[in-house]
């Protein structure tokens, strides 16, 4: 066990969440796209709606991108093993983890986690999002500064008390 734990709060872990999203999902999901030749969603609609929307169009949510389900199912996989594989070999952190040095651990040991807690604590972003995000609200409201999926997969987001290596 660490000397001393310094669990991170809410809004670091949202600001390296926004990292993660720009520059790991957000590249995968352009490769995704690309790769399935533009048949994910029908991005035209997209446009649509947001021009309609930005006229003050009140139906301008009225008509939805049409998504496919495969193509869905291969961003978020792609995005889980993308993640696992920073988890592996950044002990627990993803880049945007690593820049605020902020790390996963198991709650109990604070060890590194498992490729089990792995995909069980990104599957448990689902029941954390519910609900208006209350899992994630948890963050802020806990002295252990863990949310809904924290627990479900016995996770604890905490400082990095050692220096990173050059990798």
């Amino acid at each position: 066990m660490p000397k001393e734990v310094k669990y991170a709060g809410f809004w670091i872990r949202f600001f390296a969440s926004f990292l993660d999203t720009l520059f790991v999902a957000l590249p995968i999901g352009i490769i995704v796209y690309f790769v399935s030749d533009g048949n994910w969603f029908d991005f035209a609609q997209y446009q649509q709606n947001i021009q309609l929307a930005m006229s003050g169009n009140p139906h301008a949510l009225d008509t939805q991108p049409q998504t496919s389900f495969t193509w869905e199912l291969v961003f978020e996989f792609s995005l889980l093993l993308v993640t696992i594989i920073f988890w592996n070999r950044w002990q627990g952190a993803t880049p945007g983890k690593r820049f605020f040095n902020i790390k996963i651990v198991d709650a109990t040991t604070y060890k590194e986690i498992t490729n089990k807690q792995a995909i069980t604590r990104s599957l448990a972003y689902i029941p954390s999002l519910l609900l208006f995000g209350i899992g994630f609200f948890m963050v802020a409201l806990r002295k252990d500064k863990r949310g809904l999926h924290d627990f479900i997969a016995r996770t604890a987001v905490i400082y990095d008390q050692k220096p990173h290596a050059q990798s």
